[in-house]
């Protein structure tokens, strides 16, 4: 949905997310307290797929509640080179057993696993240009929002 809407601003994010296989998850325990784990995250087939082991509770948490924010691992240094990048929105379990068979031959993860399939709400990057820090946002509907700020708030140009 991202890449037809802002193509090039989803390709972005897709590349921030490739640099680095493992990413920081953030869902929602039971008694709605937030949970940050490691998770690999998979850009494939023009969607983003979200692999996990039987029985986690990452797992657990997703089926009762399947709001998400996946934030791209920064890297050594955390130079941000090519931003710093977030996504969030629903993971709804894949049990096709075709696209899980196809999936897993291409990825080939422990088996066995969990397939989710991430509907995204929004994506964000946030970079540093010039005397600005830049965040492009986009929800579905709303379109691609760019806000530049300088380290004086008066100075802020929406886009």
């Amino acid at each position: 949905m991202v890449r037809a809407a802002v193509p090039e601003f989803a390709g972005r994010v897709q590349e921030r997310f490739g640099a680095y296989r493992h990413h920081v998850l953030a869902t929602l325990r039971k008694d709605g307290a937030p949970r940050l784990t490691g998770l690999e995250a998979d850009f494939r087939y023009g969607e983003l797929w979200l692999g996990m082991m039987v029985g986690s509770r990452k797992v657990l948490d997703l089926r009762r509640d399947p709001r998400f924010s996946l934030h791209a691992n920064p890297g050594p240094g955390a130079d941000h080179s090519g931003g710093d990048v977030r996504v969030s929105g629903r993971a709804a379990e894949v049990t096709d057993p075709q696209v899980v068979a196809r999936y897993a031959a291409a990825v080939k993860p422990p088996e066995p696993f969990h397939l989710l399939r991430a509907e995204l709400t929004e994506a964000v990057r946030t970079y540093v240009e010039d005397a600005y820090v830049v965040v492009e946002s986009w929800v579905p509907g709303r379109g691609l929002r760019t806000v530049r700020r300088t380290s004086d708030d008066a100075a802020l140009r929406v886009e």
